[in-house]
């Protein structure tokens, strides 16, 4: 991939001060970049770097002031993080939408619908009655069941399981390992003290616009006709579990080895933090957000509700008891000095 500064500044909305012509093949830091390389300045503690980097151009604000002259030539935008972060997500896009063609060997099944400038790398296996839409990239060794339905410019990354019936919205990205429609932790608790597994039925769907970290695992729902939901704009890291039947609204984000169990609803723009465990059949409010490593048991019915701690409450409450417990031994102390003097009055009958 090659732009000149003229081409980027444009697709960024921005000016250009200096060469618009040098030609562009790469991202790097500031530091670090090289000449044929772009780098922004977006916080001003590494604007000494500015003065002395490689790069060909450097994306700053358009109201910065350079205290020093600058060979460099520079692209003037209002939010220079924002505008390399554009830059970034299009130079990515060009990445990871490059390969297309079919590898050999592959396997699709009978009466399977494909796209156009669909990639399938080798040893990807495609089943019956399935619907890939056009521009999907799917890598070597997924593996894609019956009756799925996987939506346009959708990334389907190498190992990726997708179970029987599971549906995929547009503009998704499912990476390593991602395992979605396996049956859900189903099992009756028998009188001889065994289990027997409850057949799981029912699917999963996916919206739009949704990217699932590795090894994550999204269980189908319980019932046939019933599904587990990821609604459009949810953002999955890795090694998160979501049980059967759950429902994630939409631009909700959780971050890695959290789990939510079986029945229960997010709503959207939560903020879920790392190692968070939800209970079953509860529901979260909008644009709920809980801190890393909480539990969380019951409802929150009221939205904007932030909470840390297992069990999960208030995060004020939660620092201000925190400030309490850590201080514990040292009123521990003073209540045995406390005591000590108590112990030591003299009494009543000693006084006369």
């Amino acid at each position: 991939m090659e732009f000149t500064v003229n081409q980027i500044a444009s697709l960024l909305g921005g000016e250009v001060k200096g060469d618009g012509e040098l030609k562009i093949n790469m991202l790097a830091k500031i530091q670090e970049a090289k000449k044929g390389q772009i780098s922004f300045l977006s916080n001003l503690k590494y604007e000494n770097h500015l003065y002395s980097t490689r790069a060909s151009a450097v994306i700053v604000d358009k109201d910065f002031d350079p205290r020093k002259p600058v060979d460099t030539t520079l692209i003037l935008v209002d939010d220079p993080y924002s505008s390399f972060t554009v830059l970034l997500e299009e130079y990515h896009k060009f990445i990871s939408f490059q390969k297309s063609g079919i590898e050999e060997p592959c396997y699709i099944g009978k009466d399977s619908q494909i796209g156009e400038d669909v990639y399938r790398g080798a040893f990807s296996y495609i089943g019956n009655n399935v619907k890939i839409g056009n521009n999907v990239k799917i890598y070597p060794h997924a593996y894609i069941g019956d009756n799925v339905t996987v939506g346009d410019n959708t990334i389907v990354n190498s190992g990726v399981k997708l179970y029987a019936n599971t549906i995929i919205g547009n503009n998704c990205v499912l990476h390593s390992g991602v395992v979605i429609g396996s049956d859900g932790f189903g099992f009756a608790p028998q009188d001889d003290g065994t289990y027997k597994t409850i057949p799981q039925m029912g699917n999963v769907i996916v919206g739009d616009n949704v990217d699932i970290g590795a090894n994550t695992v999204i269980d189908c729902a319980t019932f046939h006709g019933d599904s587990t939901r990821i609604h459009s704009g949810v953002k999955l890291d890795n090694l998160i579990q979501i049980a059967h039947n759950v429902e994630i609204g939409k631009n909700t984000v959780i971050a890695a080895q959290s789990g939510v169990s079986g029945s229960t609803i997010i709503g959207e723009n939560c903020v879920i933090a790392g190692q968070v465990g939800i209970a079953g059949h509860i529901v979260l409010a909008n644009k709920t957000s809980i801190g890393a490593k909480a539990g969380l048991g019951k409802s929150i019915k009221e939205e904007n509700a932030k909470l840390m701690g297992s069990p999960a409450f208030d995060v004020k409450d939660f620092y201000r008891s925190y400030a309490a417990f850590k201080n514990l031994p040292d009123l521990n102390a003073k209540l045995k000095q406390l005591e000590e003097k108590v112990l030591n009055l003299p009494t009543f009958q000693e006084k006369q």
